[in-house]
């Protein structure tokens, strides 16, 4: 049964325009003019209305006269790149539960740009999907106030370090830092140096960073260079990046990469010029990627299940469950490079 919030909606459905209306104290016809951009209306009314919209998570609804039904068997895929075989990864596992199920996925690009995930969430909430599956906790205000008010299912993926709108599947990156940490440690390495990309728009990686310099100042140790890429992640930015950051700290032994890919280039430097892995060079990746575990040194990486991230979110998005925070780890791989 629906109940009335304090500002007058309907809890338990989706906003709508009689909501916004409401609380920007106009009529329907005026808030549709102005979040249509179509009549005339005042500069107050303009701002009150696009105020309610904002505060209330208002997404017009493009299917509005159309059959619900057409809305109905979407759902959204929000991934940050796909470039890198992580997010295609989950992609694969979420397409063939959601597929099985009848339903049909619509993928969005974001480009690590949260304003870029704002608006491509805005788009697909318009069509009234079934369900939205999106990489990480981190959102921006609205989007986060879209997808709550939403009333449908919102699976967020790779991370469960912070508090989930309502289906959580991952792992905890903070625990795969600390634990890159306490592997490279475990083998005697000290003079520790860091390879990444570019940490402010990936959340995930910055919080593995940040729980890889604690363990490491937990022990009186302290990341001794680092080379930050500004810009998304590639093995030519690894190779590159490992070259500046040996041109600076060279007495460095062991290099910790934001990501396989990044590793991966750090190793071809190295076969480049001659720096002996791991003697004097240790490399530690993140992903476990099929190419880094089939190099003639095996990679020494965390392996994260990606492809199970997607069929477990596909499949309690597709359910009429409770919310839900599945944990289902990582596995550190040795390899032969530490």
């Amino acid at each position: 049964m629906q109940s009335e919030a304090e500002d007058g909606t309907q809890t338990g459905a989706m906003i709508t325009l009689t909501d916004v209306a409401r609380a920007a104290g106009v009529g329907e016809s005026t808030a549709s003019r102005v979040l249509r951009g179509h009549g005339s209306f005042s500069t107050k009314t303009r701002e009150s209305v696009l105020t309610a919209a904002r505060s209330l998570g208002y997404v017009p609804n493009r299917i509005a006269g159309t059959l619900a039904s057409m809305g109905s068997k979407l759902v959204g895929v929000v991934i940050p790149s796909l470039s890198n075989i992580v997010f295609p990864d989950v992609l694969r596992g979420a397409n063939t539960v959601l597929v099985g199920a009848g339903f049909q996925p619509v993928v969005a690009v974001t480009d690590y740009d949260p304003e870029r995930e704002e608006s491509v969430i805005e788009s697909l909430l318009s069509w009234r999907p079934a369900g939205i599956m999106v990489a990480g906790l981190e959102h921006t205000e609205r989007t986060g106030a879209m997808l709550r008010n939403a009333r449908i299912r919102v699976a967020e993926l790779l991370d469960t370090d912070g508090e989930g709108i309502d289906i959580v599947v991952g792992f905890s990156n903070r625990k795969a830092g600390r634990a890159s940490a306490q592997h490279l440690m475990s083998r005697g390495y000290r003079c520790i140096g860091y390879v990444g990309h570019d940490l402010s728009l990936d959340l995930r990686a910055a919080k593995r960073f940040a729980a890889f310099r604690a363990a490491l100042g937990e022990a009186g140790l302290s990341v001794i260079g680092e080379e930050i890429i500004p810009a998304a992640s590639s093995i030519e930015a690894g190779r590159d990046g490992l070259a500046r950051l040996l041109e600076r700290c060279p007495d460095l032994d062991a290099v910790y990469f934001s990501n396989d890919d990044m590793a991966i280039g750090g190793y071809f430097h190295c076969l480049a010029h001659g720096i002996t892995i791991p003697d004097r060079l240790a490399i530690f990746g993140y992903n476990g990627l099929d190419v880094a575990r089939s190099a003639p040194q095996p990679l020494s990486t965390i392996l994260t299940p990606r492809v199970t991230v997607g069929e477990i979110g596909a499949r309690l998005v597709c359910s009429d469950g409770p919310s839900a925070v599945v944990d289902i780890g990582f596995e550190l791989i040795e390899g032969a490079t530490t």
